[in-house]
């Protein structure tokens, strides 16, 4: 989605506006996560990228997209940009050592299980 969305319409609330770009960008994200992941994919990553007016667009996370366009409303911008792209994502696994600290606390636990169960 590519789009640049108008925030000061004639005749519309633009409070009703605000919520209706909201719905939209909201409506597009479920259908573009409801789409079939090929083969080795684990999610859809999508990215963001956002711009007041006639900036150029800059980068935002995924999650920061609500507050990019309330905070355009409350500058009370005429316009802003919004760009949002799938992508193929991968999980990336990262590797966990064990300490040996961890090894005697989980061997602490143990103890305490045998000795609750010797006294019942």
């Amino acid at each position: 989605m590519k789009k640049t969305f108008k925030l000061n319409i004639e005749n519309k609330h633009p409070d009703r506006l605000l919520e209706a770009i909201k719905h939209e960008i909201r409506k597009y994200i479920k259908r573009e996560k409801r789409k079939n992941l090929p083969e080795g994919v684990d999610f859809w990553d999508l990215k963001c990228k956002f711009a007041k007016n006639d900036e150029t667009p800059k980068e935002v996370d995924f999650n920061d997209i609500t507050d990019c366009i309330n905070e355009a409303a409350k500058e009370k911008c005429d316009s802003f940009y919004m760009e949002i792209l799938s992508t193929e994502g991968i999980k990336k696994i990262e590797e966990v050592e064990i300490t040996e600290e961890s090894d005697e606390n989980s061997n602490s636990s143990e103890d305490e299980t045998e000795v609750s169960l010797e006294k019942e």
